[in-house]
């Protein structure tokens, strides 16, 4: 069963009672936590990333990683602002890598623009004009590709990756970089043979 739709209440005493033995590293008590508190948390982490997916995993990781600290809780305090502390950390992470990220997707489209109309370099000014109307149809066809095909795509074209280390870095099979790669190849295909 979903643990977001799985949320009891607890009282405080209770609580306390859970911490005391979570803290010792019983699996069984920091799970009720965890029951207790995780539809909380995971509407915490949707409102810092608006993401199903990204809340998801982040909630779960904050409990992950309170386990990991379980002998740091105290009894005497509640048991979500603590964890509420994890979970705010991760979040910030989590959108200031996003955000670094897509900012160097957004580059990485801009180079690949540049890059292309370098090696086609000419002096011929009919040309020249040519190779910057490509640019820009280049460099907007990967901007509108979705952000997991971009980011393939510039971790195998522009840092020049194997898919094995693309799969690696990314925590997804390797079948599945190639089918990053695929579809977006065939958008740009199909993007730029309309423009054409």
């Amino acid at each position: 069963m979903d643990l977001v739709e799985n949320a009891v209440a607890i009282d405080v005493t209770t609580e306390r009672h859970l911490m005391e033995r979570a803290r010792t590293g019983d699996r069984e008590a920091f799970g009720e936590l965890v029951a207790q508190h995780m539809r909380r948390a995971y509407y915490a982490a949707l409102g810092f990333l608006g993401s199903h997916d990204d809340a998801l995993d982040l909630s779960q990781e904050a409990f992950a990683r309170a386990f990991r600290a379980h002998r740091k809780l105290d009894p005497e305090r509640p048991f979500y602002p603590w964890l509420y502390q994890i979970l705010r950390r991760l979040c910030f992470n989590a959108h200031r890598d996003r955000r670094t990220r897509q900012a160097r997707l957004a580059e990485a489209a801009h180079w690949l623009a540049q890059e292309a109309a370098d090696r086609a370099a000419t002096t011929d000014p009919q040309r020249q004009a040519e190779r910057a109307e490509l640019r820009e149809q280049i460099e907007a066809a990967i901007e509108q590709l979705p952000a997991h095909e971009r980011e393939t795509l510039v971790l195998r074209e522009f840092e020049g990756l194997r898919y094995r280390e693309i799969a690696d870095l990314l925590g997804i099979p390797i079948g599945t970089v190639m089918s990053r790669l695929y579809s977006a190849r065939k958008a740009l295909a199909r993007q730029l043979g309309e423009e054409r």
